[in-house]
């Protein structure tokens, strides 16, 4: 059964939030349009992960930094370009965690290095190393989504994610989830959003005509 059917069989208040549209896609909105619903779901998605992370006293105690960076630039992804394969929710949430899991990885392993002046010295090329790994693993794991190579940089090269040490995975994993939640609520209203969860649909196979 494929993402649509499964979708179809939701109730059509529910499905219509999680991208389903019975008739088709919408028909493309006007450029002005489309700028004011990127520009409010973008504030609104940026807003909720900071005010999230920089007034509760949970993620504060716990030194969470207000906004991981690399989230700025997914927001470029799922709240204008909402049709790009690269800002699914696939990519999304699985683009982060992998590149995040892989940057902890790589960093915890040169951090191994006795001598932590000389560790400090090496961040650079587990960042560098962290990065391009990521990259491979998106790839690999049909997961790819740009900003996450950034996410892949951090632990190396960011104090305050060095300092989460494992937690970073789960601050990553409710960040990517927020910032779907809000594309979800705001993305629908006049667009659609997400094209796909797990897998692009197939095209229409075109039988040939018989003479």
């Amino acid at each position: 059964m494929s993402e649509q059917e499964v979708l179809a069989r939701l109730p059509p208040w529910l499905s219509h939030w999680l991208g389903y549209r019975p008739n088709g896609p919408p028909k493309p909105l006007p450029a002005y349009q489309r700028w004011i619903w990127s520009f409010i779901a973008a504030f609104c998605g940026l807003c909720v992960l900071q005010a999230l992370f920089n007034y509760s006293v949970y993620f504060i105690t716990r030194g969470v930094p207000g906004i991981i960076a690399s989230y700025g630039a997914s927001a470029v992804l799922i709240f204008c370009a909402i049709e790009s394969p690269l800002g699914q929710p696939r990519a999304l949430i699985f683009g982060h965690f992998l590149s995040a899991l892989v940057g902890i990885c790589i960093t915890k392993l040169f951090s191994l290095i006795p001598d932590e002046a000389r560790f400090n010295s090496v961040r650079w090329l587990a960042a560098s190393l962290s990065s391009a790994l990521a990259i491979v693993v998106m790839d690999a794991t049909g997961t790819t989504h740009p900003p996450a190579g950034a996410t892949a940089l951090l632990p190396a090269t960011d104090d305050a994610v060095w300092k989460l040490s494992w937690y970073f995975l789960p601050v990553v994993l409710l960040s990517s989830t927020l910032l779907l939640v809000v594309a979800l609520l705001i993305n629908n209203i006049q667009r659609r959003y997400p094209v796909f969860w797990i897998a692009p649909p197939k095209p229409a196979q075109i039988l040939p005509q018989t003479k």
